[in-house]
Order: C-alpha cells, then structure tokens, then sequence
C-alpha cells in the first residue's frame, strides 16, 4: 500500500512538471512562499535576525527546494527565480518592526554567481525604497559547493563588502574549501554544520572541534552561529564554547507566518546562566579597562577619517562598524599615510574613479563578547598576531576595546582580588572561586564530577568549651588533611567560612571519592579527639548551650560530608538549584552513621 501511494506521489509530480515545462517561473509565482528562522543570541535570548527558507515547492512536484533550483537551471531561469524569492524575503522582512536592526540572511546559489550583479542591482533599489541599509542583508555562501572555482567570485564578493553587504560561510565543515574562504575573504559570519552541532554534549572529539572553531573565527573577526540546535544539552555546550549565535527547532522552526515571530524566547532566558543576573569578576574587572574609543562606519566619507586622525593624534586605529552598529574591523592610521606622504595621495582617496572607501581599509581584528573571561581574552591575545586589540560586544553591538596591556591588568586584579578572598587560617580559595568552579563544571559535561561540601558537627559547643584558638586548631587539622588527599590538578578545595569546608572533585569514580571521603572522615576523627580532655574523651560527649541557649549533652566532634554527583554527560545551565539540593543533602550526611552521604543530582531535593 505505502508503495502505490509512493509511486502515485511521483506520478503526480511528474504530471506536474511536464504540464509546467516553460511555465515554471509563472507557478512558482503562484505557490511559492518565503519562511523566516529566527536566528538568536546565545547568551540573552533575543532574535539577532531570520535565515529565508523556500516554502510551496511541494505543490509544484518537487520534493525539495534544490530539486526545483535544479529544474530551473536547466531551463535557464534560475536567476528570474532567485530575483522573486529575494523580493518576497526582502518585502516579508520589511514589513517587521525590528526590520532596521536585524539581518536578514539570504542563500546565494554558486550558479547564481556570475549573474551577482544583476541580483544586487535589484535588491539595492527595493532597500533604498524600503529605507534599510545594505548591512542587514547577509548572504549565505554555501560550502557544499566550490564557490572559488567561479572566475566572477572575487570581484562579487569585492562588490558586495563595497555596498555593505554581510557575508556568512555556511555548512561549515563539511563543503570543498572553506578554510580557503575564511582566509582569503572577509566573512562576518561562519555556520556551523548541523553535523557539528548534534549531540555535541556527549561527543568529545566533537565539542573539541566546535571549541576549535570559535576560537579560530573569533581571532579573525568572525562570528559563530549553530545551525540545526535541537536539544537544551546542545544550546548549553554551544554557550559555553563562545558560540554567538543559534539557530534550530530548540529556538523555533521556520514559520511563514509573520504574527508567529517574536522578539527573544523566554526559555532561552530562564536557560540563561547566572551570570547573565550577576556580573562575574573578570567581567567586572575588563569593564574598568575597556576603552571606549570613537568609531567611524564603513560608508563615512574618507574626509571624516582624517578628521577624526587629527583631532586624536596619539590615536593609532579607531574602531569601524556597519549601519546596524556591528564591528567590522579596525582602520588603521598607517595605511592613510601610505597615501597622504605622496603627491597628490590625498585627493586620489577622494576621486570617484579610483573608488577607495572606508571599507577598503579595514582591517579584521578579534571580536568577542563582552561576557568572555579574561582568560580566554589573552587566549586570543596570544593567538591574533598583530592587531592591537581586542573589540567588545554586548548583544552583538560595539561596545569598546581592550588592548593587551589592559588585559595583564584585569589578569593581576583577578590574582590579586582572588588572593585576598583566600581564607587567612587555611590560605583556602572563598566563596567566588568556589562558585566559579561549581559554574564551570556545571557546563563541562566530559566527565564526572562531584561537589563535596563538609561540615563539623557540634562544633559550637567544642568552640564554646575549648575556645577560639583551639577551634582553629580543629579548623586547620582538617584544612591539612585535605590537601593530603586532594592534592591532584583535577581536585579544587574552598573554604566556605567558619568550620564549612568544599571539595571539587573532577574525573574519578564514585568508589574513589568515596574511599578517599571515608579515610579523611576517620582520620580526621582521630586526630581532633586528642583536643579534648580526657574526662570529655572518655565520657564520649561534653556539655554545652545549643543554638537556642539550652544546656545539653553534646557528642564529640566530626565531619558530615554531603556530596553532589554530575554524571559524564550531563550539563546544568543553572546552577542556583545545587545549592537547595545539597542543603537536604548534608542534612541526611548529618543523620547517617558514618556521616558520608552521596547522591546524583535530582536524586535528592
């Protein structure tokens, strides 16, 4: 039965296709519809811009949109095809009320190629109608396809930079040449494979590559969109690797209608990691060093170039940005020299016959968002090679600079700040380094990880009786015997204050932890019983005044560890909730005999 109605559906098409042979332009007319995808920011939810999508070809009999390009090519009317897409795009996004904001991104078919002129010409008359400028538009450049084998390639891609247009490498990763594009031309924009992209979370070699990516394209000046995110694990490691942006049926799917796209998606938001409520202390620290140094946009005269170079002279670059406010690169002074220290350089700039803009000039610099840490700013540092700084978004928009000799700045602060949050009795990290590294692990998915929060029970009363220096006493007992067993690069020890203690545990099993937990239970027990007296050693308990001021027996001092699991695999895209979780935790490590209690996190809450 399936295969009847199988071989009735391409009976169908076919009858389809041979009653339109000639008249495909006219049908497509006819049927033909443009779907929007949004396309995210990764960090805050809201929509950046809208990937076109071709929608209709079905009721023309054809079973995907490349089979109709196909089709049309063969009958030589693939750029009339191309031409009413784009306008119907273009007229759909205009009629959206973040229209001069956002971009829209356009598929450019390498047949189409040759014919890019006439493609352009078009739609620069409907934006100049339609009032949007040229830098809203990005077209996507397949990698599935040898762009470069086109001789006419260059010079569109000449053309286009010239006019404003945007460009994005898409498929990247598994096309012919797209190395070769990223270097040799200069792209805003690289898509990541949906190949890439799903199940990233429980794929290794995977999530290095994607990691590799991002770092590569943000030393370039590139911005890194994920194509085809599905699942809430695959949007969280994205985030967590610097991906800019996201696109995929986890956001939205594509939509013909316009009344269905919205402005952000809540669901992003609440994913949103804590530090989009609270800023970090690298962000804080690489805010006070930002430079917020005067921009010029690609389509200034070269007139306000030089003025700008004169009215600054210590300045050596200034910052250039497109008409929706985005980087594109720096200008640098010297290639303006270049042309002033020869006869008649400067009126050569200004001659339309020799067509020299701003944009001509530009030099790609690294771009990141202003929420990146300060490590891995100097990663870039280390790797860019020339630039002589680093240019700071905030949602996607240019908001500074930051030059290398501020970013060793924020490097000795973040030290310096770190070492006076260290405990003074233990020299043990504070609350923020210890937050810093639950967060971290929280979204580092490649192995187990466990939280371990230690707490001496009856301590006040032990305190209270004995006194403060000895209370230290027990207090830096226990600090020792933790570094003892936990002394390994994959472990992290903090001292939350008073007799709280954690220990971050990175890629061992739970038998391990466990036996190393038990051992520094028991050893710790028998060395702070030699504080008391030994009346109070061998009564077993002493007496003391609870938290209420009622006198009570109390047993003698131990540790309760409570411990929270992170199986491999697993990612947290807030971690606020451990923080309730392991309350109850410690409570039943409290109640339990040997004072050692583990859970996998949403075991116990």
């Amino acid at each position: 039965m399936v295969e009847k109605q199988v071989m009735s559906s391409s009976a169908e098409q076919n009858v389809v296709r041979r009653f339109a042979s000639g008249q495909m332009i006219s049908m497509a007319k006819l049927v033909l519809e443009c779907a929007f995808q949004p396309i995210v920011e990764t960090t805050t939810g809201s929509v950046f811009g809208y990937e076109s999508l071709m929608r209709g070809h079905e009721r023309i009999g054809f079973a995907n949109p490349i089979e109709l390009l196909d089709h049309v090519e063969a009958e030589g009317q693939l750029v009339e095809l191309e031409k009413m897409i784009a306008s119907r795009a273009l007229a759909k996004f205009s009629t959206l009320p973040d229209c001069s904001s956002a971009t829209l991104f356009l598929n450019l078919d390498v047949r189409l190629i040759r014919h890019g002129d006439i493609i352009l010409d078009k739609l620069l008359e409907q934006l100049t109608q339609a009032k949007i400028p040229p830098s809203s538009i990005c077209f996507e450049l397949s990698e599935r396809f040898d762009n470069t084998s086109v001789p006419e390639f260059g010079a569109l891609i000449n053309r286009m930079r010239k006019e404003g247009f945007k460009l994005a490498i898409d498929d990247f990763g598994v096309g012919h040449g797209e190395m070769k594009l990223l270097c040799d031309f200069d792209v805003d924009y690289l898509k990541i494979d949906r190949y890439f992209i799903q199940d990233v979370e429980r794929n290794p070699r995977k999530r290095h590559m994607v990691k590799n990516i991002v770092n590569i394209a943000h030393v370039l000046g590139v911005r890194v969109i994920a194509e085809g995110i599905e699942t809430e694990g695959e949007f969280l490691t994205c985030r967590e690797m610097g991906v800019d942006l996201i696109q995929g049926w986890f956001v939205s799917r594509p939509t013909t209608f316009v009344k269905e796209l919205h402005g952000s998606f809540p669901h992003l938001q609440q994913l949103g990691d804590t530090r989009r409520n609270r800023q970090t202390l690298d962000e804080i620290l690489i805010r006070r060093q930002i430079e917020h140094l005067p921009t010029v946009y690609e389509n200034d005269s070269i007139d306000s170039v030089f003025e700008l170079f004169r009215r600054n002279p210590e300045q050596a670059f200034f910052p250039v940005l497109n008409a929706n406010g985005e980087p594109r690169g720096v200008i640098n002074e010297y290639h303006l020299k270049e042309y002033i220290y020869q006869p008649f350089g400067r009126d050569l700039l200004k001659n339309k016959v020799y067509e020299r803009t701003i944009s001509h000039f530009v030099d790609r610099a690294p771009i990141v968002g202003l929420d990146a840490d300060a490590d891995r700013l100097m990663n870039i540092f280390a790797n860019m090679g020339g630039s002589a700084c680093v240019i700071l978004t905030e949602n996607m928009r240019y908001v500074g600079v930051v030059s290398a000799a501020s970013l060793i700045k924020v490097i000795n602060e973040k030290q310096l700040k770190l070492a006076q949050e260290q405990n003074p009795l233990t020299a043990l990290p504070g609350n923020r380094a210890i937050s810093g590294f639950i967060e971290e692990s929280c979204r580092d998915s490649d192995e187990d990880r466990f939280f371990c929060y230690c707490d001496f029970d009856n301590f006040k009363p032990f305190n209270d009786k004995y006194g403060f220096h000895v209370g230290d006493h027990a207090i830096s007992l226990f600090s020792a015997l933790m570094k003892r067993y936990f002394f390994s690069g994959d472990c992290f020890l903090g001292h939350i204050g008073g007799d709280d203690f954690f220990i971050g545990v990175r890629d061992w099993t739970t038998d391990e932890v466990t036996e190393i937990l038990e051992r520094l239970l028991g050893d710790f027990h028998d060395d702070v019983i030699a504080l008391y007296s030994e009346e109070d050693r061998l009564a077993g308990q002493i007496k003391g005044f609870d938290r209420f001021g009622n006198e009570r027996e109390f047993a003698l001092l131990r540790c309760s560890i409570g411990v929270v699991q992170l199986p491999k695999g697993m990612l947290i895209g807030n971690p606020d909730g451990i923080g309730a979780e392991i309350a109850n935790i410690k409570k039943a490590a409290k109640k339990s005999e040997t004072g050692l209690v583990i859970h996998s996190h949403g075991e116990m809450k």
